[in-house]
């Protein structure tokens, strides 16, 4: 499964919140698919490789750092921002997670468009898939 350059997942468990990061990727040229669980996430990573994933810190099944760990697991080098009114970005947490390339980046709520945008154009080259 190779990864889609135009495919965003949002995973966040506020509606409104996915509404507003769908809404600023659509009208920019990116599909976005949207859950509203870690485990949601997870189920959907199984079955389409997106580019990128702007993730909530807090989710009702499990911390979004924690999920992210696992989201490196299965898909090594996805690029995942976290999106938070929870961290900030000098956030010892957050910090760690940055250097260790947990995360690719941090976007603090309530954002800005130009800052959800500014985060795709940091997107490394998509990710090979390693051939056995």
């Amino acid at each position: 499964m190779s990864a889609d350059e135009k495919t965003i997942l949002i995973v966040d468990d506020e509606p409104d919140m996915c509404w507003a990061l769908e809404h600023i990727l659509e009208t920019n040229g990116f599909s976005a698919r949207k859950a509203l669980s870690g485990q949601e996430a997870l189920t959907l990573l199984t079955q389409h490789s997106p580019a990128s994933l702007f993730l909530d810190a807090k989710l009702p099944d499990m911390e979004g750092l924690e999920l992210a760990r696992r989201i490196q697991k299965l898909l090594p080098g996805l690029h995942i921002v976290m999106v938070s009114g929870y961290f900030y970005r000098d956030d010892v947490e957050i910090q760690q997670a940055l250097a260790t390339g947990i995360i690719s980046g941090f976007i603090a709520k309530p954002f800005r468009r130009d800052e959800i945008l500014d985060a795709l154009e940091k997107n490394p080259a998509p990710r090979q898939e390693s051939v056995p």
